[in-house]
């Protein structure tokens, strides 16, 4: 089987590539170093030919709120119109638990408009919404420092590993398309503040993460309902990862 990943040499596609590779499938990375750019389209029919799955991971440049929605939108709608025309039979975008519930966080609302794309499309599709990954939690504690203090919401959350992403992503790639949404969390819901200050102390950083619930997630008001799976009654499909926050951190203390 011939399947394409967009984005794929980011830190999901890469991986989703590599484990498809080993089950002997045809594996092809579509990014602008390879010649493929989705915002204006150029590659993409090249790419796409004999494709029999897309898998549309790719990160945006940016986070600004005008930027990220023209590129979800101009990114989708090329693609899909290049799948159309390749006879792509099984269209896998990885979104973010949550996005319904977020309009007022532009990134949010641009992966909103991607899934609209996508459904509208009439290409068969499965949308992936995960939570945010462990990998990213020293990000958001970067973004939120202030001098030697990380003002973080204590809201709830149920973060995953990008591994365990990649190999439910990758499993979801080559079954039947089911024009639905699954969930994708880890295996335990936590708190974002404890969250980066065991973080901080596993990686002896001195900041001191302090609980603030008024700052937000990336300025928009958030609810433990927010980040958390289970709370969109359309959503009957939900997946589990296997690895913990805590065995994470320690395999990555141990590296």
């Amino acid at each position: 089987m011939k399947i394409v990943i967009v984005g794929g040499t980011g830190l999901i596609g890469r991986r989703v590539g590599q484990i498809l590779q080993e089950s002997g499938h045809e594996v092809v990375a579509a990014s602008r170093s390879t010649g493929v750019n989705v915002v204006t389209g150029e590659g993409l029919d090249d790419v796409l030919q004999g494709a029999h799955v897309v898998v549309d991971v790719p990160n945006a440049p940016s986070f600004e709120d005008g930027p990220v929605m023209e590129f979800f939108r101009a990114s989708t709608q090329n693609l899909v119109a290049a799948e159309e025309k390749a006879g792509v039979g099984h269209h896998v975008v990885l979104s973010i638990v949550g996005t319904d519930r977020l309009p007022g966080i532009g990134y949010m609302r641009a992966k909103a408009r991607q899934e609209e794309i996508v459904r509208a499309s009439g290409i068969p599709y499965t949308i992936v919404r995960a939570t945010q990954f462990f990998e990213f939690i020293s990000a958001l504690a970067d973004g939120a420092t202030e001098g030697d203090v990380v003002r973080l919401a204590p809201v709830l959350m149920q973060p995953i590993a990008a591994a365990d992403v990649s190999k439910a992503v990758a499993h979801i790639a080559v079954g039947d398309a089911l024009n639905d949404v699954i969930e994708l969390a880890g295996p335990d819901a936590l708190r974002l503040a404890d969250v980066a200050a065991d973080l901080l102390q596993a990686t002896s950083d001195s900041r001191k993460v302090v609980p603030e619930i008024s700052v937000g997630y990336f300025g928009g008001t958030v609810t433990d309902e927010s980040l958390t799976p289970g709370h969109d009654d359309r959503v009957t499909r939900q997946l589990r990862g296997a690895t913990s926050f805590s065995a994470w951190l320690n395999s990555i203390v141990r590296h």
